[in-house]
């Protein structure tokens, strides 16, 4: 360590005399790791213990930036704990997944009482001590409920906070705010990095973000922390479609607001240099294959800027690992959306409750300080826990229809549109495929068994995407042995990211109404070994309840009905350990004919049936849960809408110009 660096050290150490940052940062010193990565590290985990800050450093140990002078944010929020937030987190969850995602969903449920403001380091001790000094004097007015009034708008959904209640939990923020700015207002800096020989602090700055030359600015200025002084409110939805607002309404109506609840200060921070960046969660592992690509780890955070791709091929991003700091080029399709929140760390709490003895809460808050968690996550009912294990473990089955075929656009003779003399594929219009898969007895077995069209394979990644949105959890995929079917749950699947974990399952069992299906016999199907060399990830172990051979051409209303019921049936019973949703990729028909077995209900007339069929569109989807309560399952709103458009005519320029 510099001399000067141990003299500004011992000055600090001093007037931190008798808190817990010494004891924290004694042992990492010891080990040889300098003062200000210490307290670096110790800032970035919520100076929990000296363990966690050691793994953090041997995490960053080739971060480039672990020498640059840029701290954490933090910001205080007021959180609500117990059957509220419980209540509060089952709307994130139907909200989401009837209405998409929204701005709201990006950050726990919380009032913000303090924006996000920068403090160095070695001050952050003091943010915990103003936390305690404003929790104290204020415990004893801190109203024993919180009153909520409902506030909507087109674009913001919310439980605003009013009256006297409002006015101290105002006076809380401003009591924090003045003891944080007074208790780390001293500016006290002991590393500059362009002391450091052979470091350069403008060449490093010219490496950061534009966020990082504002912090570089901010070091120089005292920790100054600005209550909010907004009007006082808990989102629930923010930025989300017009349409929304009143399925959002409804849903926010049924939360009771009659619970008991304690209400929780929480201090969190986060790295600023990655505000605007968006955030992503590793799900694979992925050992590099070349010097400037990432490591990924399950669960790994990766932060990436959208504006700085332009240096990254089809499939793959240039990211920043939270867990190490370096960055480098990583496959997308191996991670997936995480929220802004997800990578906060949480520092210190105060719980306001007045109906614990003082002294035994103060021991409370004490040991919710050390393990950064809510007095409430540990104090959870055995009944509560049940509750939410019940609803978590509920079965769910999404039936999807495949997307727009070919001869859907082009007629029976469409094969013969692109066909060459000698049997090969060409493209005649854009709407046709850019090519076929191959199949073992030529282009001619395509006649009954079609492709998608380019705009059915649009279709399938738009319904993907926005699956991928809505937050669905899909745990497994059953596809008809229809090629336009199996394309279908492909490009969804890679949508959301899974192509790679979760294979299709061709259940030839909910295959269409062969009555429906042109010629006197079953269509040629594609078989697995072909699938897997059309790069399509079949499973090829599963056993399926309806095998292909058994499909009967030209089979009756009843026979058809009778397969599907049984197929279906034993979808679901098979995966009992599945606790995601079910993904069904088929056809029109089964839309009805998969989802009356498991409501209960008769088939339909079969003339009912087919005039029902022609209204379905192409991704037209049914959504069914089972309601473990009443023993029965139900349809419920998808978790995205119907995709509709327009129709668009083929075009001959030559009759144009011969028109006129």
């Amino acid at each position: 360590m510099a001399a000067g660096e141990t003299q500004l050290y011992a000055k600090v150490s001093n007037k931190l005399k008798g808190r817990s940052t010494p004891l924290l940062l004694e042992p990492l010193l010891a080990m040889g790791f300098p003062v200000h990565t210490s307290l670096k590290a110790l800032a970035a985990t919520g100076r929990k213990t000296a363990e966690e800050a050691l793994a953090w450093l041997h995490g960053h140990c080739n971060d480039p930036s672990l020498d640059d002078p840029i701290p954490q944010e933090y910001a205080l929020f007021l959180c609500p704990t117990g059957p509220l937030l419980e209540k509060l987190q089952e709307f994130w969850r139907e909200s989401r997944r009837q209405c998409a995602k929204n701005r709201a969903h990006e950050v726990f449920p919380h009032v913000t009482l303090c924006d996000f403001f920068t403090c160095e380091d070695q001050k952050v001790e003091c943010l915990y001590e103003a936390l305690k000094r404003a929790g104290d004097r204020l415990l004893g007015s801190f109203p024993t409920a919180v009153p909520l009034a409902l506030h909507s708008s087109i674009s913001y959904l919310g439980f605003f906070v009013n009256g006297s209640p409002a006015d101290v939990i105002r006076e809380f923020a401003m009591t924090f705010a003045t003891e944080a700015s007074l208790l780390a207002g001293t500016s006290v800096h002991f590393w500059i990095v362009s002391q450091v020989p052979g470091h350069d602090l403008n060449l490093r700055l010219k490496n950061l973000t534009r966020a990082s030359f504002v912090s570089h600015r901010s070091l120089q200025k005292h920790c100054t922390v600005k209550p909010c002084t907004k009007q006082l409110h808990l989102t629930l939805a923010h930025k989300f479609y017009p349409h929304h607002q009143r399925t959002l309404e409804q849903l926010a109506r049924a939360i009771p607001l009659g619970h008991s609840c304690q209400w929780t200060a929480a201090l969190y921070s986060r790295d600023m240099r990655f505000v605007h960046y968006q955030t992503l969660r590793a799900l694979f592992q992925y050992q590099p294959q070349n010097a400037d690509e990432l490591t990924l780890s399950p669960g790994d955070y990766i932060f990436v800027d959208p504006t700085q791709q332009d240096e990254a091929s089809e499939g793959w991003v240039i990211g920043i690992s939270q867990r190490t700091g370096c960055r480098g080029f990583l496959p997308e399709n191996y991670t997936d959306r995480a929220s802004e929140s997800d990578t906060w760390v949480k520092h210190r709490t105060y719980t306001f409750s007045l109906a614990a003895d003082l002294n035994s809460r103060k021991d409370g808050e004490a040991s919710s300080r050390c393990s950064g968690e809510f007095l409430s996550q540990t104090a959870r009912s055995l009944s509560s826990i049940q509750a939410l294990q019940a609803t978590v473990a509920r079965k769910s089955v999404l039936v999807v229809r495949h997307g727009e075929r070919v001869d859907q656009i082009f007629g029976k003779s469409w094969l013969q549109q692109c066909s060459t003399p000698d049997g090969k594929y060409y493209r005649p219009d854009l709407n046709f495929p850019c090519s076929l898969p191959r199949r073992s007895r030529g282009i001619k077995d395509f006649e009954n068994d079609p492709p998608l069209s380019s705009c059915g394979i649009f279709q399938s990644r738009i319904a993907g995407d926005a699956l991928l949105d809505s937050g669905i959890r899909i745990s497994s995929v059953f596809a008809s042995p229809a090629l336009r079917c199996v394309q279908t749950a492909k490009l969804i699947l890679e949508e959301l990211k899974l192509e790679k974990k979760i294979k299709i399952r061709v259940e030839p069992g909910i295959f269409e109404w062969t009555k429906w299906e042109a010629g006197k016999t079953t269509p040629t199907l594609m078989s697995l070994e072909e699938l897997r060399e059309a790069n399509f990830n079949v499973d090829t172990d599963y056993r399926p309840a309806f095998p292909l051979s058994a499909l009967m051409p030209a089979e009756s209303y009843q026979e058809y009905v009778d397969r599907c019921t049984a197929s279906v049936l034993q979808i679901v019973n098979t995966r009992l350990q599945d606790t995601g949703v079910i993904l069904i990729v088929s056809h029109g028909s089964t839309l009805d004919s998969c989802t009356r077995p498991l409501l209960g209900l008769p088939p339909r007339e079969c003339g009912d049936f087919a005039q029902l069929v022609r209204k379905i569109p192409s991704l037209g989807m049914c959504f069914c849960e089972e309601n473990k309560e009443e023993g029965k399952w139900e349809l419920v709103n998808p978790p995205v809408k119907t995709l509709t458009h327009g129709a668009n005519a083929a075009f001959n320029w030559r009759n144009w110009i011969s028109g006129n």
